[in-house]
């Protein structure tokens, strides 16, 4: 009687880096290398102490301190930065503003021209007619006030008001008998212009004068 064979077990593999601990195939791309060994993620790390012991406390000390003064450098450098960016914008502002002063400056030079024409147009109309002559030149000068004002050209009202040197000049003075009235604006002679709060031609004014009578 012939007995079959038996077959012969599985032969063990105990090469762990195909197979894990029961015997599976191993998945590779799980797994973490250092050098050309692999290691299970459930191996203990090394303490901090253990780490901490292999290094010279002196070195530690001197990391610490260049990391401390790169720290302070980039802060410095950081500051440094934006001082420049702010007073490279305060740059650009006064910029700005001086750019702006002086159109204002030139347009100002220009109002003046064309209020002078207003005052030589206002000469000619003094003894003005019906005539169609007079009455282009009536729509002439007003034309040229009405863009003066668009423009920002303001006509100073000064008429009745107390007298301000630094909005007119007295040309004259008449005597008045009530003191109320002293100092104040009798008559506009010529009429003064202000460009953006700015006085580009005083007005030229006759001014009352009170002077209290002497006792008897």
């Amino acid at each position: 009687m012939s007995h079959a064979k038996k077959p012969a077990p599985p032969e063990k593999v105990n090469d762990k880096r195909r197979v894990d601990n029961e015997g599976n195939p191993r998945n590779f791309s799980q797994d973490k290398f250092v050098g050309d060994q692999s290691f299970d993620e459930e191996a203990p790390w090394p303490s901090e102490e253990a780490v901490g012991s292999d290094v010279d406390a002196d070195e530690v000390v001197r990391l610490q301190e260049a990391l401390e003064a790169a720290r302070a450098r980039v802060d410095k450098l950081a500051r440094a930065y934006q001082e420049m960016e702010r007073d490279k914008e305060e740059f650009k502002q006064r910029l700005q503003r001086e750019r702006e002063r002086m159109l204002d400056f030139e347009k100002g030079k220009v109002a003046l021209l064309v209020i002078e024409a207003v005052d030589e147009l206002g000469l000619c109309l003094k003894n003005a007619d019906a005539s169609p002559l007079s009455v282009g030149v009536k729509m002439i000068r007003e034309n040229l006030l009405k863009k003066l004002k668009d423009n920002g050209v303001v006509l100073l009202e000064l008429e009745g008001a107390v007298f301000d040197p630094n909005l007119a000049e007295a040309v004259d003075l008449q005597m008045v008998d009530n003191p109320d009235d002293n100092m104040k604006i009798l008559e506009v002679l010529s009429p003064g212009y202000a460009f953006k709060e700015q006085v580009i031609r005083p007005a030229r004014v006759r001014v009352a004068r009170y002077i209290p009578p002497a006792d008897a």
